[in-house]
């Protein structure tokens, strides 16, 4: 897609933690243990590749729900302005 005329952008929503992502799947009480180490491992390595340079455009930590949707609105509202920003 980036590589395309699409003029994509990319934002990834990632959790303060994989322990804190843990914690929070086990609440909701909706996963098995096997699916719930599945989502661990891929959530694993899609935090490692959003680390890469270039990988996304933006990277918003939910760790305050509200602080979070705030800084993903601003950037979807505003992005097309400032262009791509981290």
């Amino acid at each position: 897609m980036k590589r395309t005329d699409l003029n994509a952008r990319f934002l990834f929503l990632a959790p303060p933690s994989l322990e804190e992502l843990e914690r929070r799947l086990r609440g909701r009480g909706t996963e098995s243990e096997e699916s719930l180490k599945k989502r661990l491992a891929q959530a694993k390595i899609e935090l490692e590749y959003s680390k890469q340079p270039g990988a996304h455009d933006k990277i918003v930590v939910n760790d305050d729900l509200d602080k979070a949707y705030r800084e993903m609105r601003d950037w979807i509202v505003d992005g097309g302005k400032f262009g791509a920003q981290q």
